[in-house]
């Protein structure tokens, strides 16, 4: 039966007769964004976190190598919180506002990567820039600067791309939530890809032979491989951006708030709130919060309280606690190194698995009840790595040879195991707050910025906290992983109880 002009009038509120064209103020409908399109837009966190899982897997080694003693290795991480508490609010109020005419957040994410390049390769030339200005010995203090400069520039290129990308995705899938998980489940398996190539390049000890140029006189075979791996990230990180940049058709601020998708958040729909949302006027925001957006935020918090231990010293821990070595004193903590870095790139394989049953798995059960779950689940492996450390440490083998394969596998296996909290910190709180802050009259960018605070606040404390506060105990990692237990513990139960299961269900289609 032909439905008339009138009844379809009727559904969408008019009354029959009215005229049918909208007011020139409101933009027409957009039209959804393929998936196929998101898919390649969320690529350039391929390229990304390539970078990263090189960072997470080989630079705490590296850094104590230089003569940094391990109390004091996490001070060097904590430029990349203070990095990302300044840095990823302003790029994203700046991308929210700018009116180049190649986009939004194309020119941020192009000139992120750029500068990632520059930051690889200054890290990866550090002994190099050491021996040049004056370095002998085993402590190279020159390295360590020019390291430390490389490592701070890489922290805020790290931020200053990733959140034009997740701003990005939020443009593309706007209001419609299911897409906007869907979206940040796309970027996680990317990250996921990242992660697998990157440790999987992080374990291997032969690059020195591939590209044996790479040694010089400063730069021993473990320095050659690291170097070796960023020259494969320069690579990988400038093939992902053109890709990603390629299918984002982005149109320019000014001829956007009238005929494009993105003219939700024009000057005109954005309020006073993000005229005046960066710095100190950014904190005046928190006021208008809502209690959901609370909870995501303090849950955020404590979740990478638990996380961020994991991510300065796995690999350490592996090197030091199960294969029992020192930085600089043998084989055995190389070896243990190595084999962080392919439990890491195993942690990679089932964090990409998770992130295609994410958006399934999220319609289920609700993503805040998932998010909480997994939190526990990470707080279990925590609670596992300590009782390994005590098991490893009262066996014989240390000092005297390698672990038994035993405790070796027992350690990949938490590794794997913590891959599904992964993919879920990385895609579920970027969902939640993107879908809760629009009435704020926030920019997507700026959102992301918000989130971040949660993420960098807490990152500073331990990376101030947990080397003195792991040397109080006498060493090792077994105490930071300690608070990182409990507080992943307290973010799951938060969850699970105050985020409402509803909130995360399917919304209806808009007309």
């Amino acid at each position: 039966m032909a439905i008339s002009e009138a009844d379809r009038q009727r559904a969408r509120g008019r009354p029959p007769g009215s005229s049918s064209t909208r007011p020139a103020t409101r933009p027409p409908v957009r039209a959804r964004v393929p998936l196929r399109q998101l898919l390649r837009v969320a690529s350039v966190a391929c390229g990304i976190q390539f970078g990263w899982a090189l960072q997470l897997s080989l630079l705490t080694p590296y850094v104590q190598e230089l003569g940094i003693p391990h109390k004091w290795a996490s001070i060097i991480w904590l430029c990349g919180p203070l990095s990302g508490l300044l840095v990823q609010p302003l790029v994203g109020h700046m991308s929210d506002r700018c009116t180049s005419r190649f986009g939004r957040r194309r020119p941020f994410i192009v000139s992120g990567a750029v500068s990632i390049i520059v930051a690889v390769l200054i890290i990866g030339h550090s002994a190099d820039i050491g021996w040049l200005f004056g370095d002998r010995g085993s402590y190279r203090p020159r390295a360590i600067v020019a390291f430390v400069f490389g490592f701070w520039i890489l922290d805020v290129a790290n931020n200053m791309t990733q959140g034009p990308c997740r701003a990005l995705l939020a443009d593309l899938t706007g209001k419609d939530h299911r897409r906007t998980r869907v979206a940040n489940a796309y970027f996680s398996l990317f990250m996921a890809v990242g992660n697998v190539l990157g440790f999987a390049t992080g374990s291997y000890s032969g690059w020195f032979k591939v590209l044996p140029f790479t040694m010089t006189a400063a730069c021993d075979v473990d320095c050659a491989n690291l170097k070796s791996a960023f020259f494969l990230d320069i690579i990988f990180i400038a093939i992902t951006t053109y890709l990603s940049v390629l299918a984002a058709k982005e149109v320019p601020l000014g001829s956007c708030v009238r005929s494009t998708p993105f003219h939700e958040e024009g000057p005109e729909q954005s309020g006073g709130h993000a005229e005046e949302a960066f710095l100190w006027e950014l904190f005046g925001t928190f006021r208008y919060f809502s209690g959901p957006i609370w909870i995501i935020l303090s849950v955020t918090a404590l979740n990478w309280i638990g996380w961020f231990p994991f991510l300065l010293f796995d690999t350490d821990w592996m090197g030091r606690e199960i294969y029992g070595g020192q930085p600089n004193e043998g084989g055995n903590y190389n070896a243990g190194v190595r084999m962080g870095a392919l439990g890491l790139m195993l942690n990679s394989v089932v964090l990409g698995i998770t992130s295609v049953l994410m958006e399934k798995l999220c319609s289920k059960w609700g993503a805040g009840f998932f998010w909480g779950v997994s939190n526990i689940l990470m707080a279990l492996c925590f609670l596992s790595m300590l009782i390994l450390s005590y098991v490893a440490k009262h066996m014989n083998y240390i000092g005297h040879g390698l672990p038994p394969d035993g405790i070796v596998i027992a350690a990949l296996v938490i590794f794997s195991i913590l891959g599904v909290p992964l993919a879920i910190t990385y895609s579920v709180p970027y969902a939640l707050i993107s879908t809760r802050i629009e009435s704020l009259g926030l920019g997507q960018g700026l959102s992301t910025g918000v989130l971040n605070l949660a993420i960098v606040i807490p990152q500073v404390v331990v990376s101030l906290g947990s080397g003195p506060w792991d040397q109080l105990f006498g060493g090792g990692n077994s105490p930071a992983f300690a608070v990182a237990g409990v507080a992943a513990l307290t973010s799951g139960l938060i969850a699970i109880l105050a985020i409402p299961r509803s909130s995360s269900q399917k919304p209806r289609a808009l007309p």
